[in-house]
């Protein structure tokens, strides 16, 4: 996907730092962070343990505040929001992607990716036939009825990304998405988000991994609280196919 300087950021950072107090040490997680992220682009924020990725991706969700700085998402200052209003706009703006899947286990696929739409007080009947359709953009309508423990961790990944999708939101947020799967698993989970990415959707992932990382058209690198690099993935290819499903 092609941004010009007239593509809207959807996140704007300035400034950004978080401080932890643990008994008489203070932790300073962010030091000073100022990033734009365009709408449609594809992110990787990398770093090791300790990097402030995490921190970072805490924050951009919405499940955290700045200590200090700015946070602009989509046109909303974010910054200091309280915790209600900060749930009002997870829900509303970011779907969730999480390396353990974060899945009801006693709830079939089609009810998992139903459950943001509860929130959204969508009519029961409307919940389904759009639940449907999200599993079946990702290839696993068939597995609509079967529940977490009879699929596999790629098809569980899936149906969280369905989840994700479901309320059509302003930026997908993967958190260390291939974590718990193999390296051909792995692989089929980054061509799905190649293919979201080339339906337009803004997708943000933290990951550690260089491999996993390099998927992404952008790669955000974090150290010590402070962005280290951030630079046009060189590797990166545009993908060509949308999703057939």
């Amino acid at each position: 996907m092609t941004h010009t300087p007239e593509t809207p950021n959807i996140i704007q950072t300035r400034n950004i730092a978080k401080v932890y107090k643990m008994g008489t040490e203070v932790i300073y997680a962010l030091k000073s962070i100022s990033i734009d992220i365009k709408k449609g682009e594809y992110v990787a924020f990398m770093g090791t343990s300790g990097s402030g990725k995490s921190t970072l991706m805490n924050i951009i969700g919405c499940l955290d505040t700045p200590t200090a700085g700015q946070y602009v998402l989509n046109n909303h200052d974010v910054s200091n929001l309280s915790e209600n209003s900060l749930a009002d706009i997870r829900n509303k703006e970011i779907g969730f992607i999480f390396q353990n899947f974060n899945l009801l286990p006693r709830s079939s696929a089609l009810e998992n990716v139903a459950q943001p739409l509860i929130y959204a007080g969508w009519s029961s009947q409307d919940r389904l036939e759009k639940s449907y359709e999200m599993l079946k953009k990702v290839g696993l309508a068939e597995r609509a009825t079967h529940k977490p423990n009879e699929l596999s961790g790629g098809q569980r990944q899936r149906v969280a990304i369905a989840r994700a999708l479901v309320n059509t939101p302003s930026i997908l947020l993967a958190d260390e998405p291939t974590g718990n799967l193999d390296s051909k698993t792995s692989h089929e989970i980054m061509e799905l988000f190649a293919e979201l990415y080339s339906l337009g959707h803004t997708i943000i992932m933290v990951t550690h991994e260089d491999d996993i990382a390099n998927h992404a058209k952008r790669i955000v690198s974090l150290r010590d609280g402070l962005v280290e690099k951030d630079a046009i993935n060189p590797n990166f290819v545009e993908p060509k196919a949308a999703l057939k499903h």
